[in-house]
């Protein structure tokens, strides 16, 4: 199936196809799209490629859209949304026909516009090579035919082969980016070298060749530093710049393209490069606000990647009583007995209570301004912010971390980090309550 929009470009294209069907063995149908933006010019287009079509007994599938109105309605740029709308008619139509080929009609001289666009922008990554010969689309391939084929050829064979294709003439207008690569940019390459073309295309391939291979080997060494917990990425930082720098840089490219998926065009290696500064500092933290509302957070040796705000932290406070459990916000569980004979097993961290020492009920709370605990083999007190900070526990998990405390508020056991002098230890006997902490990830406790 063609995508033909009237144009010297994809006429040329169609024209080529159609008269080699019996050499390529191939079964020809075309697709245009009207994006109602030029008037009658629009319409002219359309009937220009149905007569070309009725003439070469061509199956033509044609809709009309109003890219205006989509762009109202959608608060898009003209260019981003004419494409969306057009290759989503194109899927459509491949889908009815069952074809399993689209060939667009994009050249050499397009190549070239595209390399110095992304670069300019700053792309990284495989983004800089460019326009790709071929790649998936819905069930079937897109293919670009031209691509080594300049426009001053596609002129030429238009001309030879007398096809009058229509002219759009907002393509030299300087309004668009691409259009003052092509009017300004361009002309002084090709003065320079006429072959300009081909080296771009070389480029290109090389590129991608190199970017694969490497974005390979990215992938395997991100995944040994990089863990999810709870729509988040934590990233280690120390594993992370073990790495060889290419592979560092690539990997953030890696999990920048992973969070943003679809609208990974919203950052550019300008971004990629605050980040790799922010885990290469000296800082011990840190947070960047990238678009879209991604929030990249260093806390000493880990930095995590997420959406979600973090400016806000829900406390929470609970009662606990022999023979309960409890589930906390962040999926870890608390539970108690009393008099048990059974200690910790597994990944469950533990402490044990004498009954005389404390009282009930048993609280579980987030931490509170001015908390101190008594820390057990130590005289006096600990603030809880110093024992955060010493223990380089991420800031975006203080707000949330679990302490346990009595009814008198005498703080008994951070979990995984200190526990307080009322810890009697496994050898006390009696009366006695057992506390267990297990976290959401049943990591072994520290």
């Amino acid at each position: 199936m063609a995508a033909v929009s009237g144009g010297p470009d994809s006429m040329a294209m169609l024209d080529f196809l159609v008269k080699r069907q019996g050499f390529f063995g191939i079964r020809l149908a075309t697709v245009h799209v009207d994006h109602m933006l030029r008037g009658k010019e629009s319409v002219q287009d359309l009937e220009y490629v149905r007569a070309y079509c009725e003439q070469n007994e061509l199956e033509l599938k044609a809709a009309s859209i109003d890219i205006k109105q989509k762009m109202k309605l959608e608060n898009k740029g003209m260019q981003e949304t004419a494409r969306e709308y057009r290759y989503r008619f194109f899927q459509k139509v491949m889908d009815e026909l069952g074809a399993d080929k689209l060939v667009v009609g994009q050249h050499a001289d397009d190549q070239i516009e595209t390399i110095l666009m992304r670069l300019t922008r700053g792309s990284s990554g495989k983004s800089r090579a460019g326009i790709q010969p071929s790649r998936p689309f819905g069930y079937g391939t897109l293919i670009r035919p031209l691509l080594g084929v300049t426009k001053e050829e596609i002129e030429e064979y238009c001309a030879f082969h007398q096809l009058k294709p229509r002219i759009d003439p907002s393509n030299n207008k300087a309004t668009y980016t691409r259009n003052r690569f092509r009017l300004h940019v361009l002309p002084v390459l090709k003065r320079e070298n006429q072959q300009v073309h081909e080296h771009f295309q070389r480029f290109s391939e090389d590129l991608l060749e190199d970017e694969t291979y490497l974005e390979a080997l990215a992938e395997q060494e991100i995944q040994a530093v990089t863990k999810f917990e709870n729509g988040k990425i934590l990233l280690d930082i120390p594993s992370f710049l073990q790495m060889p720098l290419p592979l560092q840089r690539r990997g953030i490219h890696l999990i920048l393209s992973y969070l943003y998926k679809k609208n990974v065009t919203h950052v550019t290696a300008w971004h990629a490069g605050l980040i790799w500064k922010l885990l290469k500092g000296e800082k011990p933290s840190g947070k960047l606000d990238l678009p879209l509302g991604l929030h990249v957070i260093r806390s000493y040796s880990h930095c995590v990647f997420t959406f979600e705000e973090t400016e806000r932290t829900i406390g929470y406070e609970y009662e606990l009583s022999a023979g309960k459990e409890i589930t906390l916000p962040d999926g870890g569980t608390v539970r108690m007995v009393k008099d048990s004979d059974i200690l910790a097993v597994g990944d469950e961290d533990f402490i044990v209570l004498n009954e005389k020492d404390i009282k009930l009920p048993i609280i579980v709370r987030t931490r509170r301004p001015g908390d101190r605990i008594k820390v057990k083999g130590m005289n006096g007190t600990k603030k809880l912010k110093d024992l955060f900070i010493d223990e380089k526990i991420p800031r975006f998990q203080r707000e949330s971390w679990p302490v346990i405390t009595d009814q008198q508020n005498q703080i008994l056991w951070v979990p995984r980090l200190k526990k307080s002098l009322y810890d009697a230890g496994p050898q006390c006997h009696g009366h006695r309550y057992i506390l267990y902490y297990r976290t959401s990830g049943g990591q072994q406790s520290q």
